[in-house]
């Protein structure tokens, strides 16, 4: 009897929506997906589209409704977010997974409840419901006990009973949205669009969105043929993850990355509100009065209202819908050009025919197979190793902008090698690599000229010096092929560091490129000169004669300062001078000391012993000579530091005021 009920229910709660099918799928490098579907509604029919529950932030954020009759739509609904167990605790009645039809009629006590058995129908409202347990002499058994209209109380046996009906449409509905939940909580990945109608008539109904979508990814071949000349093929692969075919669409890939993030649009928020009671809403409590303070306290302030929790902005650019492009033809079962669009940052590739790729399918879908200006050459860096690698200089005259990707290179009908590619605007060039060739040597040699100064400046004390240094790489190439061939080598831009020779033949953010003919069996040698410079500041005061010196005689210095330095050297040179002759007076009061010393030490012994009177009177004759001597030598100390702090306050002046 269940199983009749829960069919008849499921039958209430699942109705019939138009299919909107899907007409136009565009691809971006973002992560995202442009959908447009269109389709017929029924007068007061819905529409219902299907998304994965994690799309759903997207579809809210982007989601765009029109109808060709310019009637209004009534509005959009879609499935809560809510947990399953939260929505179904706000029904008065719950239905468990094996739950037998008594214990369900049990929660209804109080409805009213109409029922049709083969020999007769009832009505009237539920008063309980049971299950008799199995006897030896019968079965399990359900029952129903029913207060009749007429105020009869009948005991009724569920598994008479054909079929049951609850009068009340309030009660009705309630199943239904019950069991509607419950039939949406068996795809737990998937959430419903409804868009309802309110027309009298029929009108064609059509919305568009964006949701997450792998990203398509693009391929090439490169095929050269024996006269040198190259055909470029680019070929789409798009997924189809969405859940549903892909059905017939107009579908295009853009090239370039358009900005796009999520929004938590789906999820409620909630905001935490003050709390605010109506005045006298209580009885007045008793007043404790404190004690005065000074007139001159100002009142503490009231503390804030407590803050509103953040919520996420919404506020953001909605991406432009791409209208199509006039769609080109191409030929079943042959590779054709895709129509192109530049969108200035973007460019799309328009797939000329409808394009059919069914649910948890891939597809590979040809955009390009043109002529495209190629030139065959090696490439070296050191990093390399001593072999340049085979390599080709692409030139986009294609008038497309070729999105990046792997390339293979096929030369006649052999396999040349594998490169990748960035993405190359209309008219740009790039450089790719697939093979080593193993007929050319490369070996670097790197010479380090001495150190110059180029440029020296003096102002307030101070000596600012430019100094430069050339690096010499030497480029030693053999080519032991009998052809001629076309190496770019390429050498890093270090900081720092001015090309001065040769002129490179192309300038990347990262590297110097320089193009070098190869002739057959022969070696050749490429020199490459840079500059390095450094700047410097010292204190003059700091700078010993010498180096002053150095920096009088280099070219770099102004006559000028040429002059104003050697005043400098000459100055420290008299206080050198100075300064040796303090040291040597120093040297000459220490000994003068010292015979005074000895002397004394002499003559006091003597004193001790008869007969030794001339002799302690000569020590004292020359212990008189060195006191004079001594006195002597402080006052010419005394005069030679005098001198020094002269000589030292006129080479100060000099320093302070030296500027060229």
């Amino acid at each position: 009897m269940l199983r009749i009920l829960s069919i008849s229910l499921v039958f209430l709660a699942t109705a019939l929506a138009a299919d909107l099918p899907v007409r136009e799928v565009i691809l971006y490098k973002s992560g995202v997906g442009y959908f447009a579907r269109s389709g017929q509604l029924a007068p007061g029919e819905s529409a219902r589209l299907d998304f994965k529950a994690t799309d759903m932030n997207d579809v809210l954020k982007s989601l765009t409704v029109a109808d060709s009759s310019g009637a209004p739509i009534r509005g959009l609904r879609y499935d809560s977010s809510l947990p399953l167990e939260q929505k179904l605790a706000e029904f008065p009645f719950a239905i468990a997974a094996g739950q037998q039809l008594s214990a369900f009629l049990d929660q209804l006590r109080g409805a009213r409840i109409e029922l049709t058995s083969a020999s007769d129908k009832l009505a009237g409202t539920i008063v309980s419901a049971r299950t008799i347990a199995a006897t030896e002499n019968q079965p399990e058994r359900e029952q129903l006990t029913l207060l009749l209209d007429s105020g009869d109380l009948r005991t009724v046996d569920l598994g008479a009973i054909s079929s049951l009906h609850f009068p009340d449409p309030k009660l009705q509905a309630q199943l239904k949205d019950y069991l509607a939940a419950v039939a949406q909580s068996r795809s737990k990945d998937k959430r419903s669009v409804y868009i309802d109608s309110s027309d009298a008539k029929a009108r064609e109904v059509s919305a568009s969105y964006m949701i997450p979508q792998p990203l398509w990814k693009s391929s090439y071949r490169l095929l050269f043929d024996p006269k040198g000349e190259a055909t470029l093929e680019g070929w789409a692969i798009v997924d189809n993850t969405t859940g549903d075919d892909w059905t017939n669409v107009r579908l295009a890939v853009v090239s370039g990355r358009p900005v796009s993030f999520i929004s938590h649009l789906y999820e409620p928020f909630y905001v935490q509100r003050t709390t605010a009671d109506v005045e006298n809403a209580y009885a007045q409590a008793p007043v404790v009065y404190e004690g005065g303070v000074s007139a001159s306290e100002a009142a503490a302030p009231p503390p804030p209202p407590p803050a509103a929790m953040p919520m996420q902005a919404r506020n953001m650019k909605s991406l432009a819908r791409l209208s199509p492009g006039v769609a080109s033809t191409i030929a079943a079962q042959q590779i054709s050009n895709a129509e192109t669009r530049d969108l200035g940052d973007l460019f799309e590739y328009r797939f000329g025919q409808p394009v059919t790729i069914h649910k948890n399918e891939s597809a590979m879908l040809p955009f390009l197979q043109q002529k495209i200006a190629a030139r065959k050459l090696l490439i070296y860096s050191e990093s390399y190793g001593q072999n340049p690698m085979t390599a080709a200089e692409l030139t986009n005259n294609t008038g497309k902008t070729l999105d990046g990707g792997p390339l293979t290179v096929f030369e006649g009908d052999s396999y040349g090698g594998e490169a990748l590619m960035n993405t190359v605007k209309s008219g740009d060039k790039r450089l790719i690599s697939y093979a080593v060739d193993l007929g050319t040597r490369v070996g670097t040699k790197e010479d380090s000229g001495e150190e110059d100064i180029v440029e020296i400046h003096a102002n307030r004390g101070f000596v600012a010096i430019k100094t430069s240094q050339r690096e010499t790489k030497t480029y030693t190439i053999r080519n032991v092929d009998a052809k001629d061939k076309t190496l770019i080598i390429e050498q890093p831009i270090i900081e720092g560091r001015k090309l001065i020779s040769p002129k490179a033949a192309e300038t990347t953010p990262n590297a110097h490129r320089f193009e070098v003919k190869l002739a057959p069996n022969a070696t050749s040698k490429v020199e490459v000169v840079e500059e390095s410079s450094d700047s410097s500041t010292t204190l003059v005061s700091s700078l010993t004669p010498d180096v002053l010196t150095t920096y009088i005689s280099t070219k770099a210095i102004s006559s000028k300062g040429r002059d104003q330095l050697q005043q400098i050297v000459n100055q420290k040179a008299k206080i050198v001078a100075a300064d040796e002759s303090l040291k040597q007076t120093h040297a000459d009061m220490d000994e003068s000391t010292q015979a005074e010393n000895r002397l004394r030490q002499n003559i006091q012994t003597l004193n001790q012993v008869s007969g030794q009177r001339d002799q302690v009177q000569t020590w004292s004759q020359q212990l008189a000579a060195e006191e004079v001597q001594y006195a002597k030598l402080r006052d010419q100390t005394a005069a030679l530091e005098k001198q020094k702090a002269a000589l030292q306050s006129e080479l100060d002046d000099m320093i302070a005021k030296l500027e060229f």
